[in-house]
């Protein structure tokens, strides 16, 4: 038997990660988890599921250390912060979501989201007195 590939091996982890972080999502929003878990829950998953970075990925090794770093981090502080088996509940929920094939109508939606965002900084910088 044949170990994974390291290609294999950072693909389980991604999606590791993409799994917690929408577990993460769930328990902020979950009325049963504390509160401070809740905001801290906000937190790791927005920024493990933005695609804004503290430090861009294309800056070789820096790049990746806040994703491999600053996310599982925050996650394990979550996941201390939330009992046990809420956060199985929670966990269980988002694999079964990982399963399910992806909505082009969510992506549509995150992508008119942020060009709308995009628009209202550019209306914003374009409309303003120079002084």
């Amino acid at each position: 038997m044949t170990g994974k590939s390291l290609s294999e091996r950072i693909g389980d982890l991604g999606h590791r990660l993409a799994v917690e972080a929408h577990a993460a999502w769930l328990a902020a929003r979950d009325p049963r988890v504390p509160n401070l878990a809740r905001l801290l829950a906000v937190a790791v998953a927005a920024y493990a599921l933005s695609p804004i970075d503290l430090i861009p990925d294309f800056i070789p090794v820096l790049g990746w250390l806040d994703d491999l770093i600053i996310v599982p981090l925050g996650l394990i502080l979550v996941r201390r912060l939330i009992p046990a088996s809420l956060w199985a509940e929670l966990h269980a929920a988002a694999e079964a979501a990982s399963e399910r094939p992806s909505s082009r109508t969510g992506m549509a939606f995150i992508l008119l989201l942020w060009a709308g965002l995009l628009y209202l900084v550019y209306w914003a910088v374009r409309t303003s007195p120079v002084h």
